[in-house]
């Protein structure tokens, strides 16, 4: 096949998997309502998408607090508990999403909470402090999270709750996942496409 041939060729599959992308955004559950246009705020959050990156911010103030949470696209999955009554689907899967909430307070000390964010909740993997927004190579990060107290955990999640860290943030961010992940698809479709075209 001749250069511009294939060239050619591999531009016409791109614009087709570029223009089915475009066509197909239907919502994972039919009642589900699929962020068409993710907003810069959720909540007292606001949120920068970071186009062309793996990864959001979103910023906030509470109090004397300034909260930071990064969050990243997908990053893994488990399979998806079974249905009441029904039978797992091999293809039914619950993604990730990791988020790392920084909370700052004026003397430069910040709690850093690592948190896994499943379609419908947050749940708390590890905390730790930091002084002066520095940390060492390797920070002692306390125990695993699911070792401390039982009252001493919901206090730490209700912690969050009051900082807008919850499960409604869970929900939203996976909405707003799943629209980064096709926005960003579709540009790099674009950008291998313009490449591959370019004379």
């Amino acid at each position: 096949m001749r250069k511009e041939a294939f060239e050619g060729h591999i531009s016409r599959l791109l614009r087709s998997e570029i223009q089915y992308e475009l066509q197909s955004s239907p919502p994972s559950n039919p009642g589900a309502v699929l962020v068409l246009q993710p907003t810069n705020k959720f909540g007292s959050f606001l949120v920068d998408g970071r186009p062309g990156d793996r990864w959001i911010t979103l910023k906030r103030q509470f109090a004397d607090e300034n909260i930071k949470v990064e969050v990243t696209m997908f990053d893994g999955a488990v399979p998806a508990p079974k249905k009441s009554g029904g039978v797992a689907n091999a293809d039914d899967v619950q993604l990730h999403i990791t988020l790392i909430v920084n909370i700052s307070k004026g003397d430069g000390s910040v709690l850093e909470i690592m948190c896994s964010a499943w379609p419908d909740n947050i749940e708390i993997k590890r905390l730790f402090i930091r002084k002066n927004k520095k940390i060492s190579a390797e920070p002692y990060a306390g125990p695993d999270f699911q070792e401390l107290d039982d009252v001493l955990q919901e206090s730490l999640y209700d912690f969050l709750e009051a900082r807008g860290i919850n499960d409604e943030l869970a929900k939203y961010l996976h909405q707003y996942m799943k629209h980064k992940d096709k926005t960003e698809l579709i540009g790099w479709m674009e950008k291998v496409k313009s490449f591959i075209e370019r004379k």
